[in-house]
């Protein structure tokens, strides 16, 4: 009789599954991890344990939740791209931009400053798949929940003025946001 050889994935996996636990895969960015806000794939706006959805804002996260809550009886899901970060995590992801975009000036449609990220603050969570923020684009504002830039259409903060008046006219981009200045 051969001997039968499995991975340590293969192993870990199968005794996950065994137990009703799901892995999932961080998308690690050097040496920053979940403490930093680094979200893991699949994860939800229920998701405690994970600081960057755990360190958001406590009113965001909850309208995020009565959202999600209602979202799910119309068949779709909210998970978390992105929510809370460290000003460490905020920084690289600035350096990463100014790599990929050539510039500080053009880098900054896309991200802040850690000084002037909602996300280092727990003000600000992206959400996916499309499915989600497309929902979201069409319903959030009932939940204060509002898209701020055009050209995120993943982003959302929270605006409790929306609840009566509908979400402010969205920024082009981060980079004409006053709050980046």
């Amino acid at each position: 009789m051969g001997t039968l050889f499995a991975s340590p994935r293969v192993v870990v996996s199968a005794v996950a599954k065994a137990f009703g636990y799901r892995l999932v895969r961080i998308r690690h960015r050097g040496a920053l991890d979940e403490a930093h806000g680094a979200v893991p794939e699949g994860t939800t706006v229920f998701d405690d344990a994970v600081p960057g959805v755990a360190r958001l804002d406590p009113a965001l996260l909850g309208a995020l939740r009565e959202a999600a809550a209602d979202a799910a009886k119309d068949g779709v899901e909210f998970f978390v791209n992105s929510g809370w970060r460290s000003p460490e995590h905020q920084e690289q992801l600035l350096r990463e931009a100014i790599g990929k975009y050539g510039s500080a000036e053009a880098a900054a449609r896309w991200v802040a400053t850690p000084g002037r990220s909602a996300h280092v603050s727990g003000h600000a969570v992206d959400i996916g798949p499309p499915e989600a923020a497309a929902w979201l684009s069409e319903h959030g504002a009932a939940y204060g929940l509002c898209q701020i830039y055009r050209n995120e259409p993943w982003h959302y903060e929270l605006r409790p003025e929306a609840v009566h008046g509908g979400c402010p006219p969205m920024y082009a981009d981060p980079s004409q946001d006053p709050r980046m200045q």
